[in-house]
């Protein structure tokens, strides 16, 4: 019985403390924020830290639960939205587009999708072939922002030569 009560312990203990970090954000480099979807409580907060604008890699189609686009413009950040529906929009193409976007932003950028794995992904992606880092340090990159179950299809990109543009 013991044992039975130790092992629900700690599951509970678990639950609690990965519903707690649920809703925190990583800077995996200064000035960007990156993680899941954020409340409203949590777009306030952010803005308070200096955020100015938000980058979501949400499908149109994905429910936020609110009119996250208005309310961040209620806020006064800006709202910019890069969709990207799942591994098929993992490629180097996407990664240029977000690099680009996060060019010259004033103030604090926040990143995210719903959990930051399509974040960490594309920053990965963008690290390695636009930053120059090696596959593993933009892997760590990628795992600091979220990066999780797009892993192989970041492996699987960063192992393709990216073509040259032609003249």
């Amino acid at each position: 019985m013991s044992r039975l009560v130790r092992l629900l312990s700690a599951f509970l203990l678990a639950a609690c403390v990965t519903t707690a970090l649920a809703g925190e954000f990583t800077q995996p480099r200064p000035g960007l924020h990156t993680g899941g979807q954020p409340t409203l409580e949590e777009l306030k907060r952010l803005k308070d830290d200096g955020v100015r604008t938000v980058i979501d890699l949400r499908g149109p189609q994905e429910d936020r639960g609110y009119d996250e686009a208005r309310e961040v413009e209620a806020l006064g950040m800006s709202y910019i939205a890069l969709p990207i529906s799942g591994k098929e929009d993992i490629s180097a193409e996407k990664a240029q587009a977000l690099h680009a976007l996060l060019q010259g932003r004033e103030g604090e950028v926040l990143l995210h999708c719903a959990s930051g794995n399509r974040v960490g992904a594309l920053l990965a992606l963008g690290a390695a072939q636009l930053d120059g880092l090696s596959a593993d340090e933009a892997l760590a990159l990628g795992r600091s922002a979220g990066l999780k179950s797009l892993e192989p299809v970041v492996v699987e990109q960063l192992a393709t030569p990216v073509p040259a543009e032609s003249n």
